[in-house]
């Protein structure tokens, strides 16, 4: 693994939570230009949380950053949600949003589109309202320990860019995929939004590395933890786009399976 793969250590003492909402959560840039990427990723998690069995009591949200857009389709089909990072600002900054603290961060715009994405896009107040209300609790996860989040198996879990930017090697991605899949109850779902032929990604002069994976990789990683792939598809990362360096985002949904 590269010595300076960026470490937990650094996320903890210099991530920028607002810095990288800015960046990378508004629907359009400072030129007007349309986030793409966004775009693309609400459209895939859409897609996801529409095919059959992706539902049930429990989701965990791993990895889940200072943002809510992963959650927004999900919300519609599960009782209730935990989300769970391993950096404390992050966890601090979600929270401000789920309180309605000031100064959190205007999801609103993105909760528009995906409920025009939904059919309705007058629902928008009613949905933040709803997800304030599942998310039961925000808690401290690492994928690279074998229970990642002190929670008991859920119906689905949601991992959205934390894996590439949490293993600093391919054996390391393997096991946090084993140790995610393990808070999954058989039968249950996987739903996984990962960056492809990526070695970092950056905002606000700052750099953090990210695993060269292909989807191969992925895909062999879920099968060897338990799981039959359902769904996935692969949108390509804006060319030209200097804030990473990736080719592609794959979205995947995989089945654990029973036995």
């Amino acid at each position: 693994a590269p010595a300076d793969f960026t470490g937990t250590d650094v996320y903890q003492s210099s991530f920028d939570p607002q810095e990288y909402l800015k960046e990378f959560y508004n629907l359009s840039d400072s030129n007007n230009q349309p986030n793409t990427f966004l775009m693309h990723n609400l459209r895939s998690l859409h897609k996801m949380f529409s095919l059959d069995g992706l539902r049930g009591q429990t989701l965990i949200d791993i990895g889940c950053g200072p943002t809510i857009y992963q959650l927004l389709s999900a919300c519609e089909n599960f009782q209730e949600i935990f989300a769970s990072d391993y950096t404390d600002q992050n966890r601090r900054e979600l929270d401000k949003w789920l309180r309605k603290e000031p100064g959190a961060f205007d999801w609103s715009p993105v909760v528009q589109y995906v409920c025009e994405l939904e059919g309705n896009r007058e629902a928008w107040a009613e949905k933040e309202e709803r997800l304030r209300k599942k998310v039961k609790q925000v808690l401290k996860c690492d994928v690279t320990k074998a229970t990642p989040v002190a929670l008991p198996p859920a119906d689905c879990i949601v991992s959205t860019l934390c894996l590439e930017a949490a293993c600093k090697d391919l054996a390391t991605f393997r096991s946090a995929v084993k140790n995610i899949g393990a808070l999954v109850k058989p039968g249950g779902h996987l739903v996984l939004l990962t960056v492809l032929q990526g070695t970092y990604y950056s905002f606000k002069n700052q750099v953090f590395s990210c695993l060269h994976l292909d989807e191969n990789m992925v895909r062999e990683a879920l099968e060897a933890a338990g799981f039959d792939v359902r769904f996935h598809e692969k949108q390509p990362w804006p060319p030209g786009d200097p804030r990473a360096d990736c080719e592609d985002v794959l979205s995947l949904v995989a089945r654990k399976r029973a036995s």
